[in-house]
């Protein structure tokens, strides 16, 4: 029995896919400012359009990069199209990238670490009897 290729969709590359659509979405400054503008709003592509310094059919093919990430949606009536923002697929970029967030919460249990051992220095080293140096003020330091 033979399957045809395009019959069969291996789901992780599917998911891999869309991911690098959304990232590639998501990686143009324009792009990321049409999101921004479409939050809570549903706006016609003209309207997005205005405060950009590019041409419409530009910020319509920028528009369409989104809409083929899944990152927005378009209903047209007539010549008119109207936009809207659809959260999910960046739902699911940050999910992948929280995969990533042990790194960073390691780092900064390492640090938190360091800052306590470095309290407990000066700390210990007042214990002592030891005292800071004064500031010499600026005006008496030599020039170098």
């Amino acid at each position: 029995m033979a399957l045809s290729a395009l019959a069969v969709v291996d789901p992780p590359a599917a998911a891999e896919a869309a991911l690098d659509a959304v990232f590639a979405a998501l990686a143009d400054p324009v792009r990321r400012a049409i999101l921004a503008r479409l939050d809570g709003a549903e706006l016609l592509v003209s309207e997005l359009a205005a405060p950009f310094d590019i041409s419409l059919q530009a910020v319509s093919k920028h528009i369409q990069v989104l809409v083929r990430a899944g990152l927005v949606t378009q209903e047209r009536t007539g010549r008119i199209s109207r936009c809207r923002l659809d959260a999910g697929p960046i739902y699911a970029a940050a999910v992948w990238l929280n995969r990533y967030s042990k790194y960073w919460q390691a780092q900064f249990d390492l640090l938190a670490a360091a800052l306590d051992d470095h309290a407990r220095d000066r700390a210990a080293k007042r214990g002592r009897g030891e005292r800071r140096k004064p500031r010499t003020p600026r005006r008496n330091r030599k020039q170098a």
